[in-house]
């Protein structure tokens, strides 16, 4: 398997905090079949964390991982929230797209979608860029308003859907709405967003078992195969997405 959003990069963010938990969280990775992984560091008013020092952080882990014998592969990326100016620090080479292709991760706020955000998708895509929306089933308003993500879909952006949320770690509204994402065609990836190895762990292995269950084969399928796609910088698969019906609240008087 591949992992396309990891926070495995060691006191950069709030994932790892040393090499040891990298190497721990590696370990934990290898165990679960994940053999390669895209380290997706936040950039954010918190995090600074520009492309430069991003591939300085993969090319020290990656040593660590040899020395320590395990067998996994880093690859760099980074999670933006998004924010206006995004274009203009990708052409001043700040921004790391996943493993240097087209596909570029953007966060949105945790309870709202901002109003300047299909235009900036839009121009994301004008300049080549792919825009992948992370964990949108864990965005307060798109699950209120799921039109809105359809929209963006509809539109060429890409989506992310955490194997914690699948498995029900965020709890069951969260959960829910992740099935319905799948079933909708609304994401396109299934990732870990690990953090650490105790509470915000891979769960790649548990999601993916869910999925044969719930969905079958072929989805287990699109979602392995698309991170190979990614990383190849090709056209991920795509099916047609359909609009979430939600359900109407009746007043009880």
């Amino acid at each position: 398997m591949i992992d396309i959003h990891c926070h495995i990069l060691s006191g950069i963010d709030d994932g790892a905090k040393s090499i040891d938990d990298s190497l721990l969280m590696a370990r934990k990775a290898a165990s679960e079949g994940i053999h390669t992984i895209i380290a997706t560091p936040h950039l954010n008013s918190q995090y600074d964390n520009k492309k430069e020092l991003i591939l300085s952080k993969v090319d020290q882990l990656n040593q660590a991982l040899a020395v320590a014998n395990i067998d996994l592969i880093i690859l760099p990326g980074q999670e933006p929230r998004i924010y206006g100016d995004i274009i203009e620090d990708f052409e001043k080479n700040e921004i790391q797209t996943l493993n240097d292709s087209q596909y570029l991760f953007i966060e949105f706020p945790s309870n709202h979608v901002p109003r300047y955000t299909e235009k900036l998708l839009f121009d994301l895509q004008v300049k080549g860029l792919t825009p992948i929306i992370v964990h949108p089933e864990r965005n307060s308003e798109l699950i209120e308003r799921p039109e809105i993500l359809y929209r963006l879909v509809e539109k060429g952006a890409l989506t992310q859907v955490t194997a914690s949320s699948l498995c029900g770690y965020f709890g069951k509204k969260i959960k829910g709405f992740s099935m319905q994402l799948i079933e909708a065609n609304l994401t396109h990836f299934i990732a870990s967003d690990a953090h650490n190895i105790v509470n915000r762990s891979f769960k790649m292995e548990e999601a993916f078992n869910i999925i044969d269950s719930k969905f079958g084969t072929d989805y287990v399928y699109l979602f392995q195969e698309n991170p190979q796609l990614l990383i190849a910088g090709k056209n991920v698969i795509k099916e047609m997405p359909v609009l979430i019906k939600r359900k109407k609240k009746f007043l009880l008087f």
